[in-house]
């Protein structure tokens, strides 16, 4: 084969390498750890450019350029780092973590081993309420008296179905069929590997104040302590340009404009006709768009301009 090659050494993150198999605890009984990964900043880089020449780019050309990859969406080069993550997570929780297809998974088996015998408790100050403007949201919390006879109904109930799932199979019933009754608080374990690029698509929902507050806590403690370790360029460049930042479809940009050009009567226009406003120029209720552009407003500090 004619022409040189340079040996290429394998990357490694020292501060990654220095976690690998710690497990970093997450809810009341849950937790996620790393247990392999492949890539670094520099393997994107690499990917990006094609040839890869090491020593011939400095550093700080390095980030601009991973910034650059991010800002423009150009995702491939992120695909070239993948990781590998044990997880412990309420079975609730995992059902949505699980829409996320885009993961290769192997999840601990109660058709072939028995239950997990661990649930995720409630305390009685954090039994949260149901959000008006997002139906399968939550806002706020529920006074801990009221909380209190929640949580002992909840310990009651854990207690009864682990017994009954005990005594099924201790009468030989199958396992598939003896975890029907399981509440979906039980924990499972699973291997989740993935690349980069919809790792960090899984972190932009799940990091969401609207996600649901148990995945939450699991996506930030992966963003925070194991991806700032393995890619602290990317890390950077991710809060930038996906969690810091925000988009403005055609019709919140026109109302912006209007709103630094002082023309009200525009803005109400462009309410009534994208319905948004009713005929008296008043916010229609249960309006979802609107709802989000107030919620953007508000983060920037700008007042509503009806």
């Amino acid at each position: 084969m004619e022409g040189k090659f340079e040996k290429l050494e394998k990357l490694n993150v020292p501060a990654l390498d220095e976690i690998l198999g710690v497990p970093f605890r997450v809810l009341k009984d849950g937790f996620v750890r790393v247990v392999d990964y492949l890539g670094t900043d520099e393997s994107i880089v690499q990917a990006a450019r094609v040839s890869y020449g090491k020593g011939t780019k400095k550093l700080r050309e390095d980030e601009a350029l991973i910034r650059y990859l991010l800002r423009h969406q150009h995702t491939t080069p992120f695909e070239m780092c993948e990781i590998k993550l044990h997880l412990r997570v309420p079975m609730d929780c995992w059902r949505q973590w699980i829409r996320h297809r885009t993961a290769n998974v192997n999840e601990y088996s109660t058709r072939y081993s028995i239950a997990i015998d661990a649930t995720e408790t409630t305390l009685p100050d954090e039994w949260r309420t149901q959000a008006i403007n997002n139906r399968q949201g939550s806002a706020g919390f529920l006074d801990a008296a009221v909380g209190e006879g929640l949580t002992k109904d909840e310990e009651e109930l854990h207690k009864l179905s682990r017994q009954i799932y005990d005594k099924r199979i201790s009468a030989g019933v199958a396992r598939e069929q003896a975890r029907k009754d399981l509440p979906l608080s039980t924990y499972t374990e699973a291997y989740w590997k993935i690349d980069l690029h919809n790792l960090l698509n899984f972190l932009h929902l799940r990091m969401e104040l609207n996600a649901q507050l148990e995945i939450r806590n699991y996506a930030e403690v992966i963003c925070n302590e194991i991806v700032k370790r393995w890619v602290p360029m990317t890390w950077k460049a991710y809060w930038d340009y996906m969690m810091d930042s925000m988009t403005f479809s055609g019709l919140e940009i026109k109302i912006i404009t209007e709103m630094i050009n002082g023309d009200k009567k525009r803005i109400i226009d462009y309410g009534k006709e994208n319905g948004w406003l009713a005929e008296d120029g008043l916010p229609k209720k249960q309006n979802r768009e609107l709802f989000e552009f107030e919620e953007k407003l508000e983060k920037l500090k700008l007042n509503k301009p009806w």
